[in-house]
């Protein structure tokens, strides 16, 4: 196993379609791990969520948050971010951000996905880093 440093997370970040498996904490203290889609802004990671979610509801009332990225092939790698929240109200970045996302998941249908995730009732959400973690060649000896 090697530690990645920021420069190697960020890159690990933004390559491929990887998925990101955000955790958040219900009001009677059980984790909620869900998937997202998303991208970086800088240091910050932003995705989408519709705003009735569950994982919305938990970020109103605590945004501490924390993302988990993978890649499952050998020899295996994964970032964990811990960070804050914060939710973005508005409409132009919502569009914006949505579409760029979609295009990263969904390449050509990249507006189409935009559109639909940047309907009244999503949100868009930015999570602002404070300690980010990298492991590179799990597997390896």
């Amino acid at each position: 196993m090697q530690k990645m440093t920021d420069s190697e997370c960020r890159d690990f970040l933004r390559e491929g379609t990887r998925t990101g498996k955000i955790a958040t904490v219900r009001q009677d203290g059980r984790p909620n791990v869900v998937p997202i889609w998303f991208a970086l802004d800088g240091e910050d990671l932003v995705f989408t969520t519709w705003h009735e979610s569950v994982k919305a509801k938990n970020m109103r009332r605590d945004p501490r948050v924390c993302i988990c990225v993978e890649d499952d092939r050998p020899p295996f790698a994964f970032v964990q971010i811990e960070g804050t929240a914060e939710f973005q109200e508005m409409p132009g970045d919502l569009l914006y951000w949505a579409t760029r996302i979609a295009g990263r998941y969904m390449g050509d249908q990249a507006e189409a996905y935009g559109k639909r995730n940047s309907v009244p009732g999503e949100m868009l959400v930015k999570v602002h880093p404070t300690r980010m973690t990298g492991v590179k060649d799990v597997a390896g000896w």
